[in-house]
């Protein structure tokens, strides 16, 4: 007991150092305490509160079931329109290069049908036009819009492929000679579709550019019916 009195009275000051650290510890174990009687009461209050059942969705009516149809047939109807559109683009684009002379014997391959690509291109423009409607409302029936839309995105591209290939190649096929064919084919066109021209020289222009095209380039049905009612209406035999 001495020895402990004698330690507490040398080393008083100690309380001064300890005494703060203990009183918090003590402190923090109140709070924690507290804190978990605090949980628990929140808990029961929980766990004792009368469970509320929830909310049911409000079931769509016959208003909201036509309203969304008419949605979904408003959106069908656009991409048919815009497929449509997308159609009459592709041909008109071929239109102005089968109509334009010029460009059939600057890129015969575009209308050489022994070439891969152009085949394709022909094809792939028969299979639309096969599926081409006479009305949009046609396109409605599930699979109908997509069929059709495939088959225009192929036109499209194949189209795009073969006066892209007809472009990078254009006359190399051909001989010099059958160059200079061309050429001459080329200038005596210009003559039958100029209009300052008189009827007899377009026409006799127009058969001699014929002779030198023939062999070399096949115009289709299509240029020919359009420059000859250009030129002249009705050819005279």
């Amino acid at each position: 007991m001495e020895e402990i009195l004698r330690f507490v009275s040398g080393y008083w000051w100690l309380i001064f150092i300890v005494g703060p650290v203990v009183g918090g510890w003590i402190g923090g174990v109140a709070k924690y305490n507290e804190r978990r009687r605090r949980d628990r009461i929140e808990l029961e209050r929980i766990r004792r509160a009368p469970v509320q059942p929830l909310a049911a969705a409000p079931l769509p009516t016959p208003a909201d079931d036509a309203a969304d149809l008419a949605a979904q047939r408003a959106d069908r109807d656009r991409q048919i329109e815009r497929i449509l559109a997308d159609h009459e683009e592709v041909d008109r684009r071929w239109l102005d290069f089968e109509l334009d002379v010029a460009k059939l014997i600057d890129y015969p391959l575009v209308t050489d049908m022994r070439e891969p690509l152009t085949q394709t291109f022909h094809r792939a423009k028969r299979v639309a036009e096969g599926l081409r409607p006479a009305a949009a409302a046609e396109l409605r029936p599930a699979g109908a819009l997509e069929r059709y839309r495939e088959a225009v995105r192929d036109y499209e591209v194949a189209f795009e492929a073969a006066v892209r290939e007809a472009k990078r190649r254009a006359q190399t096929q051909f001989t010099e000679a059958e160059r200079s064919r061309l050429q001459t084919a080329q200038r005596l066109m210009a003559v039958a579709e100029n209009e300052a021209s008189t009827p007899a020289e377009r026409q006799s222009a127009y058969r001699q550019a014929r002779r030198e095209l023939d062999g070399l380039i096949a115009l289709p049905e299509t240029t020919t019916r359009d420059l000859e009612h250009r030129i002249a209406g009705e050819l005279s035999p």
